[in-house]
């Protein structure tokens, strides 16, 4: 395979908006913990199911920051090839640009495991509104 500066080019408009959409996501879900440590901590209201919010939550933070992790590898690793393809070394561009793949690939792994936590999070926050659709 060939690589050159249109290969590396691939990945600059992909690598910041999935970086814009898991920013989005860690800061929507900063706001929703920071509302429910208001309502736990000075409201002391306490849901029947804040263990297991609190847990989902948790368990949220840690993948979404090892998919915000792989994601600036990611990047790191594309800006590194352009920098291998500058000193012309075809050899440690491939591979650096693997990495690249790789990393992004990884991110995309622990984001779609987090959106299914996610789901899991909506279903169970709407399991006291046992309503009847038809």
């Amino acid at each position: 395979m060939s690589i050159d500066y249109t290969v590396t080019a691939l990945m600059f408009p992909a690598i910041p908006l999935m970086m814009g959409v898991y920013s989005n996501r860690f800061h929507s879900l900063s706001i929703l913990i920071r509302q429910l440590h208001d309502e736990h901590v000075y409201e002391k209201h306490i849901p029947p199911e804040w263990k297991k919010q609190f847990q989902n939550l948790s368990g949220r933070i840690t993948l979404l920051r090892w998919t915000i992790l792989f994601a600036s590898f990611g990047f790191l690793f594309n800006m590194l090839t352009v920098f291998a393809l500058y000193f012309e070394s075809l050899f440690i561009a491939r591979l650096i640009f693997g990495s690249c793949c790789l990393s992004m690939i990884i991110s995309i792994i622990f984001f779609i495991r987090e959106i299914h936590i996610s789901t899991n999070a909506l279903k169970l926050h709407m399991s006291d509104m046992d309503v009847d659709v038809k």
